[in-house]
């Protein structure tokens, strides 16, 4: 087909008003059948979502169409057409040169009586581009309708520039996740990876299994790439360290400082008894990630706290003054400070005519109910992933078997692209605290060795922050949301990019959202999650996110700075044997029970005397899967 042919065929209306970006287009009388045919390819005209471009002068102007019909028609023109005739409303999104290149953003408007022609299937790869091409695109998939066109995204945009995955609950979600870190995990396009999953539920280690090492506070001892996951409270900052065992404190700021001053001592003495390259006594504070023994500050806070002593032994700060009890041996119960067990303590007595005389030690810090509370948590064995570490757990003097350099090596210099850090074990009292110290943790490390080779500058990190609406909300002392903001906000200098995981983003503090450059959009009904989307781009395109509601299962729009335009996807989902633990329980298989490949269900028929043994015992563990108890 000729040039001038093969533009007659693909002309569809003309320019009658532009408004900023929103241009109202009136389409060709001659357009009866509402389809056009190119190069033996059938187009819908006015289709909701579709693109359309406007060539002006060297230059086409590309928009979406976001309505059509009575609609469309301008205000100040609604009362001379009532019926509305034929119209379109345009989003202009960008610009395309007659070289083949593509640029976001529009440097010049159409006028009045400018054609409008339809885009064609060779129109869209140009804009879309080929991965065989540019070698910093990806697929993730297809484009809706067009099968033949690779839906390809800017790998730099998508981690640098943060990304978020929106979309209800059943859209698919946590199987495009799985599809998208499947391609950016690749050994033979992208043999240094590095990715980290904040894993709430325990969905990811059967779906990237084969790439990823998962930590778990539970580890199967079946699993070769699962192990133990551990956070040493001393990795973490004081206040941090405090929220998650002391708790609050009262107001005063004796307790605080009295702590404070105690883990300072600590740690200096740790540094000396084992010194740490790159820390020195000068250097060293509160905030330092020095191992010292919390075992032993527990034992010592809560001896001076509970102590009774003699009146006649004379100095009550002096341990050997106290009044302990006896057991059948007549030994003093002084307690064990590494077995989490308090000292106990004889009564106060004060009786005129006993010679005998016991008096609480003075000066007390009113932190008895701090202190209950932290030997509980160190008695229990749920909070060992913090509080007794495996190898990072310090002796009474601070000694440890592993330091700060092998925790970032498991973490982040994993021989695997992706490490999951399987959260779902960890107390919900404390899922805010933990998560916020694991990303500021990340985050500092990657700060300050930003110019090395294991650095964030030359090997990028990718964060995956799963089920986010449950800790980024919009509690402005969250610990999880205070370092993800920053992330987001300074990070893409650093190489750490943030991708946001959610089923409702109006939940989201909306400025994490609206650092997000890329959007991957499911199926969203809530208005206020689709407002929020909405509100969270850089574009105009709220005639194409209006369409959220009707996507498909596992279609998705993908908008913003990673594609060259918006596009409705088919994301290409991983095989069913390796699709995230998230998938709904089926009721009733479409097959007979014979022929089903699917256990359980309602019209299978169970066990008379079913034994629910497991089941509490898994609940007891903590752990889904059953574990041979020792």
């Amino acid at each position: 087909m000729r040039p001038e042919s093969l533009n007659a065929a693909t002309v569809i209306g003309a320019v009658q008003d532009v408004s900023g970006t929103t241009v109202s287009v009136t389409m060709r009388a001659d357009r009866f059948s509402g389809l056009s045919f190119v190069d033996g390819q059938g187009y819908r005209i006015g289709q909701i979502g579709s693109f359309v471009k406007i060539p002006v002068g060297y230059v086409d102007l590309f928009g979406i169409v976001s309505q059509v019909g009575a609609s469309a028609v301008p205000e100040n023109m609604a009362k001379d057409l009532p019926n509305g005739l034929r119209w379109m409303k345009i989003q202009l999104i960008g610009e395309g040169y007659r070289t083949g290149r593509f640029q976001r953003g529009i440097s010049q408007y159409p006028t009045i009586d400018d054609e409008v022609h339809l885009v064609s299937e060779a129109d869209l790869k140009v804009i879309y581009g080929r991965s065989d091409r540019q070698n910093h695109l990806v697929r993730v998939g297809h484009i809706a309708g067009s099968e033949s066109i690779d839906a390809l995204v800017d790998i730099n945009k998508l981690v640098t520039r943060h990304s978020a995955i929106v979309g209800t609950t059943g859209s698919g979600k946590s199987t495009t996740v799985a599809g998208i870190l499947n391609v950016l995990s690749s050994e033979d396009r992208f043999p240094s990876a590095r990715i980290v999953v904040l894993d709430l539920h325990g969905e990811y280690a059967r779906a990237l299994g084969d790439r990823a090492t998962v930590f778990r506070i539970n580890p199967s001892d079946r699993a070769p790439n699962e192990r133990r996951l551990c956070i040493p409270f001393w990795a973490l900052s004081f206040d941090e360290m405090l929220r998650v065992t002391f708790g609050a404190l009262p107001t005063d700021g004796k307790a605080r400082n009295i702590i404070l001053e105690r883990v300072i001592a600590a740690k200096a003495d740790s540094l000396t008894a084992s010194p740490i390259r790159g820390l020195t006594p000068e250097n060293l504070s509160a905030d330092s990630p020095v191992p010292f023994s919390l075992n032993k500050l527990w034992h010592e806070l809560y001896g001076a706290e509970f102590a009774t002593y003699y009146n006649s032994k004379g100095n009550p700060t002096d341990p050997a003054t106290w009044a302990y009890e006896k057991d059948a041996k007549g030994k003093d119960l002084v307690g064990d400070a590494e077995a989490g067990i308090p000292p106990r303590f004889r009564k106060v007595k004060n009786v005129k005519d006993d010679p005998e005389k016991i008096n609480y030690v003075p000066d007390g810090l009113n932190i008895r109910s701090q202190l209950e509370a932290l030997g509980s948590k160190l008695r229990v064995s749920r909070y060992d992933f913090l509080l007794r570490p495996g190898d990072w757990h310090p002796d009474a003097d601070g000694l440890v078997k592993k330091g700060l350099a092998e925790l970032m090596k498991d973490w982040l210099g994993s021989p695997n692209p992706i490490t999951i850090l399987d959260l779902s074990g960890i107390p919900s009292s404390m899922t805010n605290d933990i998560i916020g110290n694991v990303l500021r943790v990340i985050y500092d490390g990657l700060f300050w060795a930003r110019n090395l080779s294991e650095g964030g500058r030359e090997r990028p990190l990718l964060i995956v922050m799963e089920e986010a609406h449950a800790y980024l909300n919009d509690n402005f002392d969250g610990a999880a949301s205070l370092v993800t903001q920053r992330i987001v906000k300074e990070g893409r200098k650093y190489g750490i990019g943030a991708m946001i995981v959610s089923q409702r983003p109006s939940e989201i503090n909306p400025t994490i959202l609206s650092q997000c450059g890329t959007f991957f959009a499911m199926r969203l009904s809530n208005g206020n999650d689709r407002s929020q989307v909405t509100s969270a781009l850089s574009d105009n395109l709220e005639g194409l996110t209006s369409m959220l509601p009707i996507l498909r299962t596992g279609e998705a729009i993908i908008l913003g700075e990673a594609v060259g335009l918006p596009m409705r996807t088919m994301i290409q989902a991983p095989p069913k044997d390796r699709r995230p633990d998230s998938q709904d329980p089926v009721i009733c298989d479409e097959l007979a029970p014979e022929e089903s490949m699917t256990p359980g269900g309602w019209n299978i028929k169970r066990l008379d005397d079913p034994d629910y043994n497991p089941f509490v015992e898994t609940w007891l563990q903590q752990n889904p899967i059953l574990q041979e108890t020792k």
